[in-house]
C-alpha cells in the first residue's frame, strides 16, 4: 500500500532523470533548459487537473479522445526524444521535423498560459485566506463564499479563452507572418566615410535558418525582393543552418541567384558550428564544417573567417571585417577576433564589422574599437515575437539583450550596430509581431 501511494513520485522522478539522460545524449547545448521543460511540465498536470473535470462527463470514445489529444504534445516530445538517440534529428523528412516540433511548442505554451493564470489565482487566493486567519476572521458570510466561487469560474474561463487565443495566434504565425517579409530602409551617417561612397547601398539578411523551411517558394521571394534592391553588396551576419550543414544543399540555386555590385559576403553564427546535435564521432562534426565551407563556394558568397576585404572607389577604401561567431553568454562560442581579422587592412576611411550577436558590441566593440564605424548583427529573431507598432516596441528580447532590433548608436563614440530581426525562424516555425525583416541600408558621409 505504501509503494503504491508513492509510485506516481517514483514515476515522475525516474522520467524527469531519462529525460536529462537522453537531452544530454541529443540535445546537449539545450541541457540548460531542461529545468524549464520540466516546470513546464508540471504546469502541465497541474492545468490537467482543472480539465480532466469536465474531460470525464463525456462518453468514454470522447473522453478518451479528448485525453489523447491533451497529452500528445508530451507523447510526442519523448518519443522523438528517443527516436533521435537512434536516427538523428538531421536525418527525418524536414517538413515532418518543422511541424511536429512546431506543433509541439504551440501546443505547450497554449497550455502554458491557462495553466500560470490558474496557479496565479490559487496562489492569490491561498494568501488571502492566510491573512483572513491571521487577522482572526474565520467565519466568512454565505453571500461572500458564492461570490469567491463565482469568480474562480470567471478566471477558470478566462483561462481557457486566453489559453484559445494564444493557440490560434501561434498556428497564424506558423502558416501567415512566418514569410510575411519586411523591408527595413536605413541611412546611415559614418563619420569618415568618403564622399564617393555617398549612398553605398548594403542590404542585410541574417539568420535564414535553412532547417526550417519546408520548401523554397518562399525563399525564392525573399531572393527576388533582395535583387530588387540592386545593392552595392549583400551581407548574411550568419545561422545558415539549424544543425547540420546539408540543411542548406537543397537551396543552392536559389541562394546562388543572390546578386550585387560586389558580391556577397557572410559570416558565421552559432548554429552554424554544429553544436547543437549529437555526432556520432569528431570527424563528423568537423566533416559537417567542411561541408558548409564548401556550399557557401558553391553559391558563390565570400564566407569571412575572422578576414576582410577592402572595397576601393577612386582610391578610397571602406573595409570590412567579418569575424567567426562571438558571444558574452559563455554557452554561445567565443571564436570572434577583430585584431587578426584586421591584419594586414592598413589605412582605411571607414570600417564596418560583421558580427553575428549583439553583444559582441558593448562588450568588446566599444570598449576596445573605436575605429569601427558601424556593426551589423542578428542572432535575436527578435524574439519572433513582440509588438511593434508606432510608439510601441517591445519584446522578450529585450530582457535578455540590450541590443536586440533595429538600430542603435552610442553616444559618446556616435559608433554604430544594427540588429537585423532575421529572416528565417528557429524552435518556434513561425512569427507574430516580430516579421521577417529584409534590411537595405544607405551609408551617407558627413560633409
Amino acid at each position: 500500500m505504501r509503494i503504491k501511494k508513492f509510485l506516481p513520485y517514483l514515476i515522475a522522478i525516474a522520467l524527469i532523470v531519462s529525460g536529462y539522460i537522453l537531452t544530454s545524449l541529443v540535445f546537449p547545448k539545450n541541457l540548460n533548459r531542461y529545468p524549464g521543460l520540466v516546470m513546464i511540465v508540471l504546469l502541465e498536470l497541474y492545468l490537467w487537473n482543472f480539465i480532466k473535470r469536465k474531460i470525464f462527463i463525456y462518453h468514454l470514445w470522447i473522453r478518451s479522445s479528448l485525453i489523447l489529444l491533451y497529452w500528445l504534445p508530451l507523447f510526442a516530445l519523448g518519443l522523438s526524444t528517443v527516436v533521435a538517440v537512434y536516427v538523428p534529428s538531421t536525418a527525418w523528412n524536414i517538413t515532418f521535423t518543422i511541424y511536429l516540433f512546431g506543433f509541439i511548442f504551440v501546443f505547450y505554451l497554449a497550455k502554458l498560459i491557462p495553466a500560470l493564470i490558474l496557479l496565479t489565482y490559487k496562489l492569490i487566493s491561498s494568501v488571502r485566506r492566510l491573512v483572513t486567519l491571521l487577522l482572526g476572521k474565520s467565519k466568512i458570510e454565505y453571500d461572500e463564499n458564492v461570490s469567491r466561487i463565482s469568480r474562480a469560474r470567471f478566471i477558470e474561463n478566462v483561462a481557457y479563452v486566453s489559453g484559445g487565443i494564444v493557440l490560434g495566434s501561434l498556428i497564424t504565425g506558423m502558416f501567415k507572418w512566418v514569410h510575411d517579409f519586411r523591408i527595413f530602409k536605413h541611412e546611415i551617417s559614418i563619420a569618415k566615410l568618403p564622399d564617393v561612397f555617398d549612398g553605398y547601398k548594403i542590404v542585410q539578411i541574417s539568420d535564414l535558418h535553412l532547417g526550417s523551411w519546408s520548401s523554397g517558394e518562399s525563399l525564392q521571394d525573399a531572393v527576388d525582393l533582395i535583387n530588387d534592391e540592386e545593392a552595392d553588396m549583400v551581407v548574411f551576419t550568419g545561422d545558415l543552418v539549424n544543425y547540420a550543414s546539408d540543411e542548406a544543399f537543397r537551396f543552392q540555386n536559389i541562394l546562388s541567384g543572390i546578386r550585387s555590385k560586389n558580391g556577397v559576403l557572410a559570416i558565421l553564427g552559432n548554429h552554424d558550428y554544429g553544436d547543437y546535435t549529437h555526432w556520432p564521432s569528431v570527424e563528423d562534426k568537423k566533416q559537417n564544417m567542411e561541408d558548409l565551407f564548401r556550399f557557401y563556394n558553391k553559391i558563390g558568397w565570400k564566407l569571412l573567417r575572422n578576414e576582410h576585404i577592402i572595397i576601393e572607389r577612386e582610391g578610397q577604401k571602406l573595409g570590412i571585417i567579418g569575424v567567426e561567431n562571438w558571444g558574452s553568454n559563455p554557452r554561445f562560442p567565443q571564436l570572434g577576433d577583430i585584431e587578426i581579422a584586421s591584419e594586414g587592412m592598413g589605412e582605411v576611411s571607414a570600417k564596418i564589422l560583421l558580427s553575428h550577436d549583439p553583444s559582441h558590441w558593448k562588450s568588446v566593440v566599444l570598449p576596445q574599437y573605436n575605429d569601427i564605424d558601424l556593426m551589423l548583427a542578428g542572432h535575436t529573431h527578435g524574439f519572433q515575437f513582440g509588438i511593434e507598432i508606432p510608439g510601441i516596441k517591445w519584446s522578450p528580447a529585450q530582457y535578455m539583450y540590450n541590443e536586440w532590433a533595429g538600430l542603435y548608436t552610442d553616444p559618446l563614440t556616435n559608433q554604430k550596430l544594427y540588429v537585423n530581426r532575421g529572416i528565417g525562424s528557429i524552435g518556434y516555425p513561425g512569427r507574430i509581431g516580430i516579421l521577417p525583416e529584409i534590411t537595405v541600408i544607405k551609408l551617407q558621409s558627413i560633409r
